[in-house]
């Protein structure tokens, strides 16, 4: 493997850790439920974005790469819905308290 194509993996697998870092801190430090998840869902899904990228050019073949992308992708397609669902719940329970 070349020096660039490491250094690039590298790089992206650092960038995807930071940016799962910067969303556990927003799930620790927001205020509410919403302002939590949304932080959560959109660097949780950034940053498995970047380290499925930075390891597709390790994986070792178009079969391996294509298996990581659609891990991606389905991690996408369940995070948004199960992030409606929750948002959904926590409004729900706010009406309640009225």
């Amino acid at each position: 493997m070349s020096l660039a194509l490491t250094l690039f993996s590298a790089l992206a697998i650092a960038a995807g850790v930071f940016f799962f870092l910067a969303g556990t801190v927003a799930l620790l430090r927001f205020p509410d439920s919403l302002s939590r998840l949304h932080a959560l869902t959109k660097a949780d899904n950034l940053g498995l974005g970047l380290v499925v990228l930075g390891l597709m050019p390790r994986a070792g073949g178009l079969l391996p790469a294509l298996k990581l992308a659609s891990v991606w992708l389905l991690v996408l397609f369940t995070g948004a819905a199960v992030s409606q669902l929750i948002a959904k719940a926590t409004r729900d329970g706010d009406k309640d308290d009225d």
